[in-house]
């Protein structure tokens, strides 16, 4: 009995030894586990460091993790440059820009707006030229060849004209109650990146509802030349500011031109002023006298902001014929837009600029002053109707109009 307890006894404190050395032993071969016993512990229980410089105890740290780069619109590594076909400068706005002013100076160095590389034309500080991507002037007269290759394209995408139960059927679609699909057109009049969108529209639909307010709308027909020569499509009606672009029977959404997005708005370039010291033909003191009396006339309208001013041409002419100075009231609109506005009634009316100041258009009509008739602007309404073709299976123009609620 007394053997079988000490046996007992010596087992036990046999597996407390071997407990004891299992938890602090090394893997060396040397250690006294296997001196003893011949025995060799599992790798899990002492793992082996994979630097043998380093101590086995030492923690193992991780790598750090990479900085986030937030993925940018500029980064062109390993991309070429975009190539446009479009043949026509690219320009911020194609309505409030004219090619007959020449700029006298750039407020910027000369920034492409479409990012560096990422088209291969040359920003000249106006526009991205399609002739000469190495031309250095600032702004000249468009290449007469790219206005025949514009109208011969349009004529293709265009194909045969729109009868007038097609062409009333588009507008009936456009409709407000009918569909939401509208492009607003602002103080900054037709933009580069606004032919994108309306061929996204088309890409859904035939003819899209183009809402137009603010200072393009002094000269609707500009907008409507515009919007058909560098989209190459046919407005098919329009009523007061709003128009129905169609985009032509040939269109075809997967081949739509190339163009680039334009990612900022560029500072517009130095022109030379409109308000000059003295007017021309007139002293100093005719000048100051003026100016004080163009004050004083009663306003003939007072604009709002984002209004519709198609009429103000026809009203400035009129107002012309019983007096000599014209006073507009532009109280609430920004500076640059009454500008932009007293710019397109000189070469509109024509008339002579007096002066902007306490935010008033002052006009003169100038010492040989002859009325123009108002043949070249617009009707308030137009359904562009053919009347050879079918006019008896569609309603009168009059009762088109009163139903239609654009």
């Amino acid at each position: 009995m007394s053997l079988l307890k000490d046996f007992t006894r010596q087992n036990s404190l046999t597996v407390l030894f071997l407990t004891r050395h299992l938890s602090s032993a090394t893997t060396t071969n040397t250690s006294k586990l296997h001196d003893r016993y011949t025995f060799e512990p599992p790798s899990s229980l002492s793992p082996s460091p994979e630097n043998p410089n380093e101590s086995p105890t030492k923690p193992h740290r991780k790598q750090p993790k990479p900085k986030y780069k937030p993925p940018s619109s500029l980064d062109r590594t390993g991309k070429k440059p975009v190539r446009s076909s479009l043949p026509f400068d690219f320009r911020f706005s194609y309505t409030e820009s004219s090619q007959t002013v020449r700029p006298i100076g750039l407020r910027e160095p000369k920034y492409s707006p479409f990012g560096p590389d990422r088209i291969d034309r040359e920003w000249t500080g106006v526009c991205a030229p399609a002739v000469d991507p190495k031309v250095k002037a600032l702004d000249g007269e468009e290449d007469p060849k790219l206005e025949e290759e514009r109208k011969k394209k349009r004529e293709y995408v265009q194909g045969t004209p729109l009868t007038n139960a097609e062409r009333k059927a588009l507008v009936l679609q456009c409709e407000r109650g009918k569909t939401k699909r509208q492009v607003n057109m602002g103080r900054d009049g037709l933009t580069h990146n606004m032919l994108t969108e309306i061929h996204n529209h088309w890409k859904y639909t035939e003819a899209v509802r183009i809402k137009c307010m603010g200072v393009p709308t002094v000269d609707m027909k500009n907008i409507c030349t515009q919007l058909e020569d560098k989209t190459f499509g046919k407005v098919i009606f329009r009523h007061g500011g709003t128009l129905v672009l169609y985009r032509g029977r040939n269109y075809n959404p997967r081949k739509r031109p190339v163009i680039p997005i334009m990612l900022w708005k560029p500072h517009e370039p130095v022109y030379p002023r409109l308000i000059k010291t003295t007017i021309e033909g007139l002293s100093i003191e005719e000048t100051k006298e003026m100016r004080k009396r163009g004050l004083a006339v009663p306003a003939l309208t007072k604009l709002t902001k984002n209004g519709y001013y198609a009429y103000l041409v026809s009203m400035v002419r009129d107002a012309f014929l019983s007096s000599e100075l014209v006073r507009i009231d532009c109280q609430g609109l920004e500076r640059s837009d009454y500008k932009k506005i007293g710019c397109k009634l000189r070469d509109l009316v024509p008339c002579i600029l007096v002066t902007f100041d306490k935010e008033q258009i002052v006009v003169w009509r100038g010492k040989d002053y002859k009325h123009l008739k108002g043949g070249y602007f617009l009707k308030d309404r137009e359904s562009f109707d053919d009347d050879d073709d079918g006019g008896d299976l569609l309603m009168d123009e009059e009762e088109e109009l009163n139903n239609t609620g654009l």
